[in-house]
């Protein structure tokens, strides 16, 4: 998990800690994927500890491929309260679906990977000019 300090932090601090430029930041606030930041007097954003915690989500959202469109909808069922709860749960749970069909298929692609390069190795210790070849019906 990332620590956030409890403490007001500028748009660059921000940035840093999020992974998002501070161009992004200020776009997505100007889309309404974010709300406003706070201001100082003299004109800076700043993001409250709160704010940056819903960044990082939104930004985990994206990393699964939800769209920016999407993000603002889930963003206003939040700020809808407490009613959208159901509607949010089952966005989530759609969510974890994909992450779990994601990781399926990357096992899947790591059994075939150990496959190869366990049938390297056995061509390594064992050199046969017949053997080339790697046959993936056989690697579960």
């Amino acid at each position: 998990m990332i620590e956030i300090p409890d403490k007001p932090m500028t748009i660059r601090e921000t940035s840093e800690l999020t992974g998002l430029t501070e161009d992004t930041l200020r776009y997505y606030e100007r889309i309404d994927l974010l709300p406003p930041a706070e201001r100082k007097p003299n004109g800076h954003r700043f993001y409250t500890s709160n704010q940056v915690q819903s960044i990082i989500f939104l930004m985990k959202l994206k990393s699964i491929g939800m769209t920016l469109e999407e993000m603002k909808q889930f963003r206003m069922l939040v700020d809808q309260g407490d009613g959208t709860i159901e509607i949010r749960k089952s966005i989530l749970e759609s969510c974890r679906r994909r992450v779990d069909e994601e990781i399926e298929r990357l096992r899947s692609v790591r059994k075939v990977l150990d496959y190869k390069m366990s049938h390297y190795d056995e061509l390594r210790l064992n050199p046969s000019v017949d053997d080339r070849g790697c046959d993936l019906s056989s690697y579960e």
